[in-house]
């Protein structure tokens, strides 16, 4: 059996508000291409199909379009469950015409998964199921897959107060515990002829992070040790984490596929794939990652040399189809107009940031630090008005706006300690 583990779509995602549904659109298409040419018998979606729990019907539509085409008329088994983004009740809302075409929405973890037989023989077929697993039956495979299947395991979603206690160490100790618990009762249903596959949508210990993600772990205290995953199964699919990469303390073969775009600048160097999967009862599984080509890259550039260095690079064709974050170092403020020159160069800079000489420059660490509030705001204004000097009321408002700043936080500090 051929099974492609993706996940964390986050269809309607934008880029500082960008539209990325076109590019998203676009790995819907690469993906689609990807099942036909590798003859992948099921897909795993691990989580987070949406960026928001409210998404656009423009998103919703690309899913819906993606699962259909992915399904191949109900000849390939998909499943989907739902991560911390997802609300799991309006993502599983489809599931009476999905599971028509072998298509599963899980929403939350104990949710029982409604089935019956298939009229066809030639379609994919759910011949079992319960709270957060099933087995499937897949045309021209040779055996059946069991999968447990947990969405986003909070204690809200698993609808139980995991322990009354407030310290990190306890929440995770009682955490792992029921999530090992879930993995322990959803395995009972493996079998030594079935293809044995696991899925969760959570954030394992040690996992590389960025920005782009929300954190689904509070002080850590809701991270999963990855000892709590079922040895018995031949490979566990992740979703949460943006960049693929696998769990080397894990039991068993367990991997993140990561987000198919980049979602932040953080994400630059991230080479997003996806995972192939070829699976054979009671053999170890067969594990290679397939790379992603959609969508934009994003990339960073530092213009030391200004506006005119910028231009420079625009004129070189460097980056074209690229979003940037741009850094460009000046020696007075950028006015509207130069900011409007810039985007007129490349429609892709996201983010202008200038960056202006550092008073360290010019100055000792000891020269700055015995500067008053009324010199610092001095040099500074001088140095964004090309040597202006400012007029006394302006320097005498400043003083008196710090003044009521520092009054308020000394206010805050005096309380804290007294409570």
């Amino acid at each position: 059996m051929r099974i492609l583990h993706t996940a964390d779509w986050h269809f309607g995602k934008t880029l500082e508000g960008r539209d990325r549904l076109p590019e998203q659109a676009q790995f819907v298409e690469e993906l689609c291409e990807i099942c036909e040419q590798e003859a992948v018998d099921l897909v795993l979606m691990a989580g987070d199909v949406y960026q928001t729990a409210n998404p656009s019907a423009a998103a919703e539509d690309l899913f819906y379009y993606a699962v259909d085409r992915l399904s191949a008329n109900g000849r390939r088994g998909v499943v989907v469950i739902a991560g911390n983004h997802d609300n799991p009740d309006r993502l599983v809302a489809a599931s009476p015409l999905a599971h028509r075409n072998g298509i599963i929405l899980i929403g939350r973890p104990h949710d029982e998964i409604v089935w019956a037989p298939g009229p066809s023989r030639n379609r994919v077929q759910v011949v079992e199921a319960g709270p957060s697993w099933l087995k499937l039956r897949i045309p021209g495979v040779d055996h059946h897959a069991v999968i447990a299947a947990l969405p986003y395991p909070s204690e809200s979603r698993l609808r139980e107060l995991l322990t009354r206690s407030t310290e990190d160490a306890e929440l995770r100790k009682e955490y792992n515990a029921q999530i090992a618990y879930i993995f322990e009762k959803l395995t009972s249903h493996y079998r030594r002829d079935t293809v044995n596959l696991a899925m969760s949508h959570l954030y394992v210990q040690g996992g590389q992070m960025s920005e782009s993600e929300h954190q689904i772990q509070v002080g850590g205290a809701y991270s999963v040790d990855p000892g709590s995953f079922p040895e018995i199964a031949q490979y566990v699919a992740l979703g949460h984490l943006h960049r693929p990469q696998g769990v080397s303390a894990s039991p068993v073969p367990t991997r993140y596929s990561g987000s198919p775009l980049a979602y932040s600048f953080s994400e630059c160097n991230h080479k997003k794939s996806v995972v192939l999967i070829e699976a054979t009862p009671g053999i170890p599984a067969q594990i290679r990652e397939i790379p992603l080509s959609s969508g934009k890259p994003l990339v960073k550039w530092t213009a030391e040399g200004g506006i005119r260095q910028v231009q420079q690079w625009v004129e070189e064709g460097r980056d074209p189809l690229a979003w940037i974050d741009l850094t460009v170092h000046v020696e007075t403020a950028l006015t509207m107009e130069d900011i409007q020159l810039l985007r007129a160069m490349h429609e892709g800079f996201v983010n202008i940031r200038p960056v202006f000489p550092d008073l360290n420059q010019t100055l000792s660490a000891a020269e700055v630090k015995n500067l008053s509030d009324e010199e610092m705001f001095i040099r500074f204004y001088e140095r964004q008005t090309n040597g202006a000097t400012p007029e006394p009321e302006l320097v005498r408002l400043f003083l008196e706006l710090t003044a009521d700043v520092v009054e308020e936080e000394e206010s805050v500090e005096s309380e804290e300690m007294a409570g």
